[in-house]
């Protein structure tokens, strides 16, 4: 068609193609936006009530509804913005549908696409501790492990970033052991993924001692971080723990009680590589603790041994014939990231995820 211009003139005529959202999806958009506002009142008793749990379950289907609608409809990435918009006017009381966080919604539907393994895993843990899975990690399934591990520990965010930064998944149930032939086959395994390979002491300092008293001091004074890298269900017991065999004197360095495996754990700390007969030294301790520490009730007591370097067929060598548990493991003193100061170790209450929310 021939427009003119205020001269009379001719001029191509410009057609400006109107986004489909505000057009003919209009109607669709609507409907679809009407139904997440439902969603959102329908779950927002429980989301105080069980706030977590309940929470991301409704961040998921508000994430797969539009995951489900982009796919059908074609809609771009720029709905986010209208679809919080509108779900802040509908709702300006609540928080936690801004642009951002709904993309995170997203992301989380499409990472986590079984609804049931879901709801186990990451909808028992914080929201942004399932963030930060998001953000750190590529793989589904290290997701799930850290998530699995998030809800057995109760590991605070901050401890979830250590844990992953350095990469517990791959070091867990790595120590060179005897526990298949030492213990019953479900001891066995559980020991194996109790103790790991190596084991990360970075809150000892840059000025780390060379002597085992210094280190077996410095790991006492920081006892709270110690337990935290031996994982969950060690109790302290003791340190330089006397034992007198055939009237002569003997002092285990490190002393534990395990409250899943049910046994007590010997840990002797070395400064130096591994030499076969430190296994020999520790074998002699942990029958020491069997016979005079351990209770009718309690398993056989394990050795750890950890010490600077080691040849794993050195140690499988040495291991040969020892019917007590034993592990053998490295331990480091750094690592790229200090552990933060509150290691607190508990799920968030209701007040921190209503914070949380905002």
């Amino acid at each position: 068609m021939d427009k003119r211009n205020h001269m009379g003139k001719a001029t191509d005529e410009v057609i400006i193609p109107v986004a489909p959202i505000i057009s003919e999806m209009s109607d669709t958009y609507l409907s679809f936006i009407d139904n997440i506002k439902n969603e959102i009142k329908k779950q927002r008793l429980s989301v105080v009530l069980s706030a977590n749990a309940s929470m991301i379950c409704l961040y998921w289907n508000i994430g797969k509804a539009i995951l489900n609608k982009q796919a059908e409809e074609g809609w771009g990435s720029k709905v986010i913005d209208r679809i919080s918009k509108d779900i802040n006017d509908a709702f300006p009381d609540m928080s936690g549908f801004s642009p951002r966080n709904i993309k995170y919604m997203r992301k989380f539907a499409e990472v986590w696409n079984n609804y049931e393994i879901m709801q186990r895993t990451a909808a028992q843990i914080p929201w942004r501790s399932n963030i930060l899975l998001m953000d750190k990690l590529s793989n589904q399934d290290e997701r799930v492990w850290y998530a699995q591990k998030t809800l057995e520990n109760g590991w605070s965010r901050d401890v979830l970033a250590l844990q992953v930064e350095s990469r517990l998944i791959e070091r867990s149930g790595k120590s060179v052991n005897n526990f298949p032939i030492a213990l019953p086959p479900a001891d066995s395994d559980m020991a194996d993924q109790i103790f790991k390979d190596p084991y990360l002491f970075d809150f000892l300092g840059t000025d780390v001692p060379r002597r085992e008293i210094e280190i077996e001091r410095k790991l006492t004074e920081h006892i709270q971080q110690f337990l935290l890298e031996l994982g969950q269900g060690f109790a302290f017991v003791g340190r330089q723990v006397h034992l007198e065999v055939g009237g002569q004197d003997f002092y285990l360095d490190l002393l534990f009680y395990h409250l899943k495996l049910r046994c007590y754990v010997v840990i002797e700390l070395k400064a130096c590589d591994f030499e076969p007969g430190f296994i020999s030294q520790l074998n002699m301790y942990q029958n020491v603790v069997n016979d005079v520490l351990r209770h009718p009730d309690d398993k056989p007591t394990i050795g750890l041994l950890l010490v600077k370097g080691k040849n794993k067929t050195v140690v499988e060598y040495s291991l040969a014939g020892y019917q007590n548990p034993i592990g053998v493991a490295q331990w480091q003193e750094q690592i790229t990231k200090q552990l933060p100061e509150d290691l607190r170790s508990s799920l968030p209450t209701i007040e921190e995820i209503e914070k949380e929310m905002e």
